[in-house]
């Protein structure tokens, strides 16, 4: 890390960009004043132009920065009361904010081309619109030019600025880029942030930037031929870059501080299906390492052909406890993805959004995370309707499983029959296909397909596993009598609790008598999903992952037959249950790679948490290297790593002062521990410490 990249971070982690943020009274704003005659797209265009409007008034150059743009908004306007909003969901589901989110734009193309252009096609299409007479697209195609003229005014006055304050080479790269067409790796990582300040700035949010190592290792490789820049200058600006994701992010929507989505892809394949990773990929991870911050959050996508040189690269990620990078399997997801009806060529693209779920850059509309099925709370709803049918045989409990798990899925598709989204035409603009459609990513792009997270999956096998032996195998106790137990929270039954804890089978153990119940389970719940049609012309994607609902299912049912007590959490995403002990992370990567992944490729990492004394000794990259490995050979579709040491983590709950920097992964982004809210530090604390 070169001086002028540690005074940037310092600044950035000082915060010291946080004096020139204001927070606006858009009360006053009257071109905000909204009425029922304005119509969605109106309310999108004009408080995105207020934003930038206001943005144009206090530009903003952090010193030595070549890399600009610092928001100063800190809140942006809202388009809806929230009675017009409750108005609005009263008459269809509007998931979370309501508006596009969760999405990676195609930046690609935007640096090919520049905004100039693509005003130029938009100007075009709007003749054609108004031949037609498509009141429609007239109206997002104006808006699109007018939300391409606000970027480039904002962006013209950050020019003029830079020309005033003597900054001539920041103002020559603005005077190219984002009118024109990108020429540099300078220049393409400025347009990139210029892009994506505006995004959030429309109201846009978990916006990911997508496969970087490819989409501009172009402009590096040109600029290291032309002689332009070295590999040194190269990570320098790189790391520019990445700290610029961290400096607006105290701003951003969502549910913890640090659940921002601000992801990116390295590695895989191309769309000719070759080894992709090139000198880019390996930068951006000794990027992230030197930085040592949680944005952006870094994606590794392996298979079997990748090296354990690089392998070996990513673990000294994951050795700092940065949390990431998190893997995905080439050789799982790609063919899993076009089980799902994706085309190969945008199968081979695919990146994440916010935290682990599968998207296509550029032409993903899908809502990733629009529900989640609780394994658990499916196990207890079995027992009690075991109970009232004198269910006689494991195998008839299982069948009350699936059957139940097939009602849930009916009952997720008859509450998603008519989801809608708020529009955002800037955001739109930057889709593959919206332009020439005239319109807006809100009705529907390529995909649309809707994610269905499935959380709990390891407490519900060790249920199930619980059950079979105490109800069914040894009759040890009547179904009527564990309800008992479990309503009361395991109260004077000490024994019980003692022995479904530590003398039934366990998800996580490497025991076919329990893994052989997650394969079950996970195939029931992909073929619940399979086959269905949502109402916005997609499918429904079944998914290993958790998001926030393993801290909010458990308040939903009693003690679990597992020996989970009331208001306990489920581990996050996939992954052994709290306070199991393992057989070590090679018995848990045997575990949890039993089922076909492939069927329930929505995402969800198998995530371990690694005690921090694993990585004592030499040997200890190259040990978990191979791990990493061992689960792409077994079919694992994706992982991620934590190193934690829960000595620390407790002392930074009583002295967060000393721990101002201390990173952990929380479900499927990274955030510093002492900001999280206690329940969340709490269950992150329970997590197993895993040692080879």
């Amino acid at each position: 890390m070169t001086p002028r990249i540690e005074r940037l971070r310092e600044y950035t982690v000082s915060k010291l960009q946080a004096d020139g943020w204001k927070e606006i009274d858009w009360s006053k704003s009257p071109e905000l004043v909204f009425t029922p005659d304005d119509s969605h797209i109106q309310r999108a265009l004009r408080c995105f132009l207020a934003v930038l409007k206001e943005e144009e008034k206090n530009v903003r150059f952090v010193p030595e920065e070549q890399i600009v743009f610092t928001r100063t908004v800190k809140n942006l306007p809202r388009r809806y009361t929230t009675v017009e909003m409750n108005a609005l969901r009263s008459q269809a589901y509007y998931h979370e904010l309501g508006v596009v989110f969760n999405l990676t734009v195609d930046y690609e193309s935007a640096l090919i081309c520049g905004l100039d252009a693509l005003r130029e096609q938009t100007v075009s299409r709007l003749k054609q619109a108004v031949s037609e007479n498509d009141s429609e697209g007239i109206e997002f195609l104006e808006a699109v030019i007018m939300g391409i003229d606000g970027v480039c005014s904002l962006a013209d006055s950050y020019c003029s600025e830079a020309e005033r304050l003597g900054l001539s080479d920041v103002a020559k790269r603005l005077k190219q880029v984002p009118h024109k067409p990108a020429r540099t790796f300078l220049e393409a990582l400025q347009m990139i942030r210029i892009l994506h300040f505006a995004l959030w700035c429309e109201g846009t949010y978990h916006n990911g930037v997508g496969r970087v190592d490819q989409y501009l290792f172009p402009y590096l490789q040109a600029d290291l031929i032309a002689g332009r820049i070295d590999q040194d200058s190269a990570l320098e600006y790189l790391e520019e870059f990445f700290l610029s994701f961290n400096r607006d992010s105290d701003l951003y929507v969502g549910v913890q501080q640090g659940d921002n989505g601000q992801s990116l892809m390295l590695g895989g394949c191309d769309l000719q299906g070759n080894d992709a990773c090139n000198l880019l990929t390996e930068l951006a991870l000794e990027a992230s390492g030197e930085l040592r911050l949680i944005d952006p959050k870094i994606n590794l996508r392996v298979n079997k052909n990748t090296s354990i040189e690089l392998l070996k690269k990513a673990t000294a990620l994951t050795k700092l406890g940065l949390g990431f990078p998190q893997y995905a399997n080439d050789d799982v997801v790609i063919p899993g993805l076009l089980k799902l009806g994706y085309e190969l060529r945008d199968a081979r693209n695919y990146t994440v959004a916010a935290c682990w779920e599968f998207i296509i850059p550029g032409v993903g509309m899908d809502i990733p995370n629009i529900a989640a099925v609780s394994f658990p709370a499916i196990v207890d709803a079995s027992l009690r309707f075991a109970e009232q049918n004198c269910c006689e045989s494991f195998d008839g409990f299982l069948d009350i499983v699936r059957q139940l798990l097939f009602q849930e899925a009916d009952a997720i598709e008859r509450r998603l029959g008519d989801v809608r989204m708020l529009p955002c035409p800037f955001t739109s603009a930057l889709c593959k296909g919206q332009i020439s459609a005239a319109r807006d990513a809100s009705s529907g792009s390529k995909y649309n397909n809707f994610g269905v997270h499935g959380t709990g999956c390891a407490p519900a096998v060790d249920s199930l596993a619980a059950i079979k032996k105490l109800v069914f195998d040894e009759k040890q106790l009547t179904i009527s009598e564990f309800i008992g137990i479990l309503d009361s929270n395991f109260k004077d039954s000490e024994k019980v609790l003692a022995t479904v804890r530590n003398e039934c089978p366990k998800m996580g153990r490497d025991d076919s008598s329990a893994d052989d119940l997650a394969v079950k389970l996970l195939n029931w719940f992909a073929d619940s999903m399979e086959g269905r049609k949502n109402c916005r012309g997609g499918i429904f994607r079944a998914g290993t992952g958790s998001a926030m609902y393993y801290v909010q299912h458990p308040s939903e049912i009693p003690a679990s037959p597992d020996g989970r007590l009331q208001d306990e959490f489920f581990p996050a995403n996939y992954a052994p249950s709290l306070g199991v002990q393992t057989k070590g992370p090679l018995a848990v990567v045997r575990s949890f790679t039993k089922p076909d992944l492939e069927r329930v490729v929505n995402g969800g990492p198998l995530t371990m948490e690694l005690h921090d004394s694993v990585f004592r000794t030499s040997e200890s990259i190259e040990k978990v290297a191979r791990m990493v490995q061992f689960f792409i050979n077994r079919g694992g579709s994706q992982l991620q790593l934590n190193t934690i040491n829960r000595d620390s983590l407790l002392d930074a709950q009583k002295n967060p002062a000393n721990y101002r920097n201390l990173i952990v992964r929380v479900w499927g982004w990274s955030g510093y521990f002492v900001e999280l809210d206690k329940p969340y530090q709490d269950q992150i604390i329970k997590r197993a410490e895993l040692t080879f």
